[in-house]
């Protein structure tokens, strides 16, 4: 793994060089500084970095600013938040980071510990790998006819990410990830195709896609003798049709599967037209036996009123609350509260975005029920996922 680059923004000298000490102990070699947003903005335009770590509040260019400012970079690195401001802050600051589509590894609150460096550069490894693996060709947004064509050649496939007991380290489910294998470009990710595919309409199209995969995938893995749920996404408008439980119905029966091992998760990304439908859809669906999760519990506009009006079986904590619980009391208090609500309300707890040990010891302390993420395993095809269930298998043999 080649050595990483990093950027702290920092104002304070006596901070900005404390931090430079801290990540050279831990063998960092490409380290620059800045001594604010204006500086940072200059660096980045002579050198390309892995992650960038930077304070809020600053003078000049203030660290809000200058997340904004990252977000026009033709690539935008990695980012850390480091700083002494309010927790809610760097809350907000992560929010408008993501609104932008950078990717926000940790928040730090100061002053800043070897072992939460640590952490750091070891997530920073683990996505850094990742990216090398699944790294985005730059190709033209697909057309709706591109995409219908893929659907229809079965280039859109479910690729599945475990999700992992937090009692006794089995795979006890999967959540199902559409990738698409392009015959020209390879394994292309959902943010090289997702919006064009919403915007051709082709939302239910794949939802049928994914769900018939899922089920052929749950089929070989009860002939190997496991039987396990499948989380499927499901966008929350498609719910405006008032037939679509029945129609999930037939179609998982028809194909000799079990509604109570299908889990639909439904995403943010779009509302029902009315309320009336939001709720006559959920409660059919239960009514029909799937399970149903609230997805990125925590983020966005999930709230508490929709927790407890809607028949959830599953509640999903959103990767942003997982991320630096390790060193943040009040995150950490969040966290237990979610967990204890989530119990009391019957529901199954999945954490998502797990990628260091330490957040995983602190969620099972937490009584978590389960968790997904780097640490345990990306989404792979069914075949590799199978795979995993056998190396499972030998393992609790020995």
């Amino acid at each position: 793994m080649r050595n990483q680059r990093i950027l702290i923004v920092e104002d304070q000298p006596f901070q900005r060089e404390y931090l430079l000490n801290l990540f050279r102990e831990q063998g960092v070699q490409h380290l620059r500084a800045a001594e604010d947003g204006a500086d940072a903005l200059q660096w980045l335009a002579r050198e390309r970095f892995d992650l960038v770590i930077s304070d809020l509040l600053m003078p000049g260019l203030d660290g809000v600013q200058l997340i904004q400012r990252l977000a026009e970079l033709p690539e935008p690195p990695l980012l850390a938040i480091m700083t002494s401001a309010q927790r809610s802050l760097m809350g907000s600051a992560t929010m408008v980071a993501r609104a932008h589509g950078i990717t926000v590894l940790e928040q730090i609150a100061k002053p800043a510990r070897a072992p939460a460096i640590r952490r750091l550069l070891e997530k920073l490894v683990t996505r850094l790998e990742h990216s090398e693996r699944c790294r985005l060709p730059r190709i033209t947004p697909p057309s709706g006819a591109e995409l219908e064509q893929a659907l229809e050649q079965g280039q859109l496939r479910a690729w599945f990410q475990p999700k992992t007991s937090l009692i006794d380290g089995r795979i006890v489910a999967a959540e199902a990830l559409v990738r698409w294998e392009h015959p020209a470009h390879g394994v292309l990710f959902p943010g090289c195709f997702m919006d064009a595919l919403s915007a051709a309409g082709l939302d239910d199209r794949l939802l049928w896609t994914v769900l018939d995969q899922a089920l052929q995938a749950q089929a070989e893995w009860a002939r190997m003798g496991f039987r396990l749920a499948v989380a499927v996404n499901l966008p929350t408008h498609l719910l405006d049709d008032a037939e679509l439980p029945d129609r999930l119905a037939d179609f998982v029966a028809a194909r000799g599967g079990v509604p109570a091992h299908i889990v639909f998760e439904l995403l943010e990304c779009s509302r029902t037209a009315t309320p009336a439908n939001y709720y006559a859809g959920t409660c059919r669906l239960r009514m029909k036996g799937f399970g149903l999760a609230q997805d990125d519990f925590g983020q966005g506009y999930s709230s508490l009123y929709n927790l407890v009006s809607t028949p959830f079986t599953e509640l999903k904590i959103d990767r942003a609350l997982v991320h630096g619980c390790v060193d943040d009391d009040g995150l950490a208090a969040a966290l237990e509260s979610i967990v204890k609500l989530g119990r009391q309300l019957g529901l199954e707890v999945v954490a998502e975005g797990v990628e260091h040990p330490d957040e995983l010891a602190l969620l099972r302390r937490l009584r978590c029920d389960c968790a997904q993420g780097f640490l345990f395993s990306e989404a792979v095809p069914p075949a590799v996922f199978a795979g995993l269930l056998r190396q499972e298998r030998t393992a609790m043999a020995h």
